[in-house]
């Protein structure tokens, strides 16, 4: 497991009915590509963050797939339809098996 690794997600707490929102995330994490050396020569493990899903109330919103070359602390930034109140829930998938997950809860006014 990475260590440090902190997810921050913004949505907007309420919405009228059939809204689209724009939603921001963030996950700090250092997704070391596997071809570094560390300071005695040994290969440093690859540990990225190989995929990014975001569903609202159990149906899919956005579906990532992340290759070796994407950055440090990944950035997404999209739009969804907000058809009713419900939950967004935010998940990030590491190499090494580890599941980083957030969620927002949106209020249909």
């Amino acid at each position: 497991m990475a260590e440090n690794v902190k997810a921050r997600v913004r949505a907007p707490r309420s919405a009228s009915a059939g809204e689209v929102a724009t939603i921001k995330t963030l996950i700090s994490h250092p997704m070391e590509s596997g071809q570094r050396k560390d300071s005695q020569g040994n290969t440093i493990p690859r540990s990225i963050i190989h995929r990014f899903t975001c569903d609202f109330n159990g149906e899919n919103v956005i579906d990532v797939k992340m290759e070796p070359a994407i950055s440090t602390n990944p950035y997404f930034e999209f739009e969804a339809k907000i058809p009713e109140a419900g939950e967004f829930k935010f998940t990030w998938y590491d190499d090494d098996g580890s599941v980083y997950e957030e969620s927002a809860t949106v209020e249909v006014s």
